[in-house]
């Protein structure tokens, strides 16, 4: 039988409580102030290969999206995220107040963690049903984005010392993607008409959140931990 609206979304949040990054140790070194400057800068090095491929994978759906509203969806979030001040410039800002330059973000050694990341996000943008990429990339990964940084952003200010402008990927990203996620949301729960789909994508909101707490957890051996291997 299929379930009420309300009853799946329940099941889609639940899943995405269920592995959500915010709780991640490396979100509470984060929270509560344990990081260095650099140690932060390093999870930015990483992010900007995750997130600067984000519209990349969001135009790889919409170019095999017959749902003309998640087709207008998915092109004003990649407008958002590639006008005016690129939202990876706002992160290579941050990774420069840590210390970093540009050219030490775009020429990373980027973790195997990482790698995983990205090459779960092209295999579900380019090889997985079109329900599974929204319920992927929007919920199970764009959803998460607001709890983690209403989380982390405020020590940023508070403990760490940085200014409001270089802290503004954060702010930036706890307003866009709220709506990103609710309408995420939307979507994931129109196209699911069957039990079987809607299972699918509970399953595939859990993949992505497992996915992303392995790209946290790769972040934390290596620089909170100092393992080299991973």
């Amino acid at each position: 039988m299929v379930a009420t609206a309300q009853s799946f979304r329940a099941q889609l949040e639940e899943a995405v409580r269920g592995g959500h990054s915010q709780l991640h140790p490396f979100t509470e070194a984060w929270v509560n102030g344990a990081l260095s400057r650099r140690q932060l800068g390093e999870w930015a090095r990483q992010h900007y290969h995750y997130v600067g491929r984000f519209s990349q994978w969001c135009a790889l759906v919409y170019g095999r999206c017959a749902d003309q509203e998640a087709r207008d969806f998915l092109l004003e979030n990649m407008w958002e995220e590639e006008m005016g001040t690129r939202h990876s410039d706002l992160l290579i800002r941050f990774a420069e107040a840590c210390g970093f330059t540009r050219d030490d973000v775009l020429n990373v050694e980027v973790l195997p963690s990482t790698r995983a990341l990205t090459a779960w996000c092209y295999e579900v943008a380019t090889a997985r049903s079109f329900l599974e990429a929204a319920a992927g990339l929007l919920v199970g990964l764009e959803s998460q984005t607001p709890g983690i940084y209403r989380r982390n952003t405020p020590p940023l200010l508070e403990k760490y010392g940085f200014t409001r402008d270089e802290v503004e990927f954060f702010l930036v990203h706890q307003v866009a993607d709220e709506d990103h996620g609710e309408r995420g949301y939307q979507i994931v729960m129109r196209h699911a008409t069957t039990p079987e789909l809607q299972d699918l994508a509970v399953r595939t909101v859990r993949e992505a959140t497992a996915m992303r707490w392995q790209y946290m957890s790769g972040l934390y051996r290596r620089f909170v931990l100092g393992e080299e291997r991973l």
